[in-house]
């Protein structure tokens, strides 16, 4: 078993989801006591939400190319950034590292292709929905994106922000949630990406008529295979 290095904390609350889930599958595809081999570096997502706010963009690369590097110092095989958002910073922590890093859009647009789908709505922080690095690579893919419209982008984001990176769980933004994942499949979406790590916290598919892809999931779910990958 190859062993993944997971920069984490971004928040804890999703964190805790993605080791969680990689452990699950190795031990359903292993049987018996076996669990993951799993390194993880974990940020206070105080002070990277404070530089995201700010713009702060080449900090932010500075410590997650710093974070990635520890990983693989201490004998990560490969290094995974279990948040959406941060993979504005993907290309420089890739050149910072010699080792693979597994991109959670490629997890998400293979989940896409594997169920026939090629145009998803994008649910996730504003700077996820509105900046091309997510669209673009899910392109790359073949996979035609859709956002929210600017209002209920920011109704997404602050859930995001205000409430689900600090646990908490609230029945009226599950529903605004519905409301616009309806209507992103009104405009054309086959399936709807939860594009914030947090999200599967709050929606599931037993919410919602359209398919729902959990990136967390997703992204997991790459890690088992990779690691078990002769």
């Amino acid at each position: 078993m190859k062993t993944i290095g997971l920069i984490g904390g971004m928040s804890w609350e999703s964190s805790v989801t993605y080791y969680q889930l990689i452990n699950r599958g190795i031990q359903q595809r292993l049987g018996g006591l076996h669990s993951a081999s799993l390194l993880m570096s974990s940020l206070d997502f105080a002070a990277v939400a404070e530089l995201q706010a700010q713009g702060q963009w080449a900090a932010l690369a500075e410590l997650l190319c710093d974070h990635a590097q520890r990983l693989q110092n201490a004998g990560a095989d490969a290094v995974m950034i279990c948040t959406n958002t941060m993979h504005k910073l993907a290309p420089q922590v890739e050149e910072a590292i010699d080792v693979p890093l597994l991109h959670i859009a490629d997890a998400t647009a293979l989940s896409l292709k594997q169920q026939g789908i090629t145009r998803a709505g994008l649910l996730g922080t504003r700077f996820t929905m509105e900046q091309d690095f997510y669209a673009a690579r899910l392109q790359q893919h073949g996979i035609d994106v859709l956002i929210p419209n600017e209002t209920q982008r920011d109704i997404v984001h602050q859930v995001i922000y205000q409430e689900l990176c600090r646990g908490e769980i609230n029945s009226a933004s599950r529903q605004q949630y519905c409301d616009i994942i309806a209507d992103l499949q009104m405009q054309g979406a086959g399936a709807v990406i939860l594009g914030c790590t947090e999200i599967g916290l709050l929606v599931q598919s037993q919410h919602c008529s359209v398919p729902l892809v959990d990136t967390a999931m997703v992204h997991a779910q790459a890690a088992v295979e990779w690691m078990l990958a002769e």
